[in-house]
């Protein structure tokens, strides 16, 4: 399929169940999923229509072999496509047609049956499925019984709730696709607003802002579509006319800055390490392996196909953010240095349950600047745990590549939790490092190079995560505790909650 010429294909150099997997995770580089099924369903049977003997029969068994791969490989994704249904259905019922000339892959056709009858195919003339129940998009509604649940991936057509905020901080909430456009958010804003008898201009004289904890604000364009999960971890939206978006101002931030013991004060580092691991495996095994192609590359999928994938990099942030507003929100100095300390046991803790996503999130929250700067607290800290923070800043440093890292986690056995940021970062270095196109044929090395990426995702999670943590009152009050952070992401504000605890120090 339009492959560089003279590129080696054979069993020895390429093998061609690599060589398929490669195709199926990549095609989206080069092709839209509806046109590379357009594409396999021409190549298999239309060209292969006329030809007899072991080259058509060849044709036939790669299409059953191809098809039953990325049905496999994509099975919820497919629910998103809006063409794909159809053809994917055609093959089914041609291969099917030829069933005799399949003896000798009785258990493939066995397997595609099943396939089909499963997977969730869209149908765009079919009646529409029944209503799914309606999420509550992370962090928007603070509630015990849903952060307490295990969480399940995300997908475009999901409907969601979310509340859409007015300049005077009052707000509706809607009900919408997580894919919706913002054009589609402004008109069920406007709706609400003209039901609820409360003033509001013509739709097109309402914009949508979002607005960050800082005062950043970002106007949305009317075609840009999959806001609600690129959202910052305080930042809201606002929906204005264009004479009032000059006088936005955030939301109070929803933490209070008083004295007193917070929950970290009263929880084991164990089970917060514990906690903090099993709700970001529940969290890296809701994201699909492609929506780390997606990311990077763009593909016709769009954003709504990487929703997953964004929600954990914001909790990343989130728990990043959580390490620097429980130290900077301790006023006494004795119990800021114990608070150092246990979140380095966290930090270790969580490198010992091979959650290297967790681990480089707080080392990275002690290493904010506003609480690195807290000299005369560091300096109450034991040299022992001194030396073990050092060591942890080592591993997480960017020097040669990450190289520290890279040896850590070569050694690990899964199930790991890799610290994804750094697969982003490799896998743009790919896509910017080579042509996806050379001389109108596709670079198939550079495919294989990022499906070699995208396949150590499937390594790490190749084994269930084991965690032996009691079912309890206590247990589930720290469960609840570690899901649902309140945190300060305003760096000034952090910086000034710094200042005061230690004026002078450098």
């Amino acid at each position: 399929m339009m492959l560089r010429p003279g590129y080696p294909l054979s069993q020895e150099s390429f093998p061609i169940d690599v060589l398929l997997d490669d195709i199926v995770l990549t095609h989206s580089l080069f092709l839209p999923t509806e046109k590379f099924l357009q594409e396999l369903h021409q190549v298999s049977f239309v060209r292969a229509g006329g030809m007899e003997g072991p080259e058509g029969l060849g044709r036939k068994q790669a299409c059953l072999a191809m098809l039953l791969h990325f049905l496999d490989t994509y099975q919820g994704l497919l629910q998103e496509e809006e063409g794909a249904g159809h053809i994917i259905k055609d093959l089914y019922l041609l291969i099917m047609k030829d069933e005799s000339l399949y003896q000798g892959l009785r258990e493939d056709t066995l397997r595609l049956h099943q396939l089909v009858e499963t997977v969730e195919l869209k149908i765009p003339e079919e009646s529409q499925p029944p209503s799914k129940q309606v999420k509550p998009l992370f962090r928007h509604f603070r509630r015990i019984d849903s952060c307490l649940q295990t969480r399940v991936a995300f997908r475009g057509s999901d409907e969601i709730f979310c509340r859409v905020y007015m300049p005077d901080h009052s707000y509706v909430t809607i009900r919408s696709r997580l894919s919706a456009s913002v054009q589609d958010i402004l008109g069920s804003v406007t709706e609400k607003l003209q039901y609820s008898e409360e003033p509001a201009g013509r739709e097109d004289s309402l914009i949508l802002v979002a607005v960050a904890s800082s005062g950043e604000k970002v106007l949305l364009q009317p075609t840009e579509d999959c806001v609600f999960t690129t959202l910052g971890i305080n930042s809201h939206l606002f929906a204005c006319t264009r004479d009032s978006y000059e006088a936005l101002v955030p939301l109070p931030e929803e933490i209070q800055v008083s004295p007193g013991d917070t929950e970290i004060h009263r929880v084991e580092p164990e089970d917060v390490a514990n906690h903090l691991t099993a709700f970001h495996w529940e969290l890296f095994r809701c994201v699909h392996e492609l929506e780390f192609v997606d990311y990077v590359f763009h593909g016709e999928r769009g954003r709504r196909e990487t929703a997953n994938l964004e929600l954990l990099l914001q909790r990343c942030s989130e728990v990043t953010h959580w390490v620097a507003t429980e130290v900077l929100l301790c006023e006494a100095p004795g119990k800021r240095a114990q608070l150092l300390k246990k979140f380095i046991k966290i930090a270790a803790l969580c490198k010992q349950n091979q959650d290297l996503l967790s681990f480089y999130a707080v080392v990275m929250g002690l290493d904010n600047a506003a609480v690195s700067r807290l000299r005369l607290t560091w300096e109450k800290l034991p040299g022992k745990f001194k030396n073990l923070f050092r060591k942890f800043e080592n591993l997480t440093d960017p020097c040669r590549n990450h190289k520290s890292y890279r040896e850590v986690i070569s050694k690990m056995k899964p199930p790991v939790i890799p610290f994804v940021p750094l697969i982003l970062k490799d896998l743009t270095f790919l896509h910017e490092g080579s042509k996806t196109l050379v001389d109108g044929l596709v670079n198939i090395e550079k495919l294989h190079s990022v499906a070699e990426k995208v396949r150590t995702i499937r390594k790490y999670r190749s084994r269930p995560l084991c965690l032996d943590m009691e079912a309890s009152p206590h247990h589930l009050q720290t469960k609840a505790y570690v899901r649902q952070f309140q945190v300060i992401d305003n760096q000034n504000l952090l910086f000034e909650l710094s200042y005061k605890l230690e004026a002078n120090s450098q």
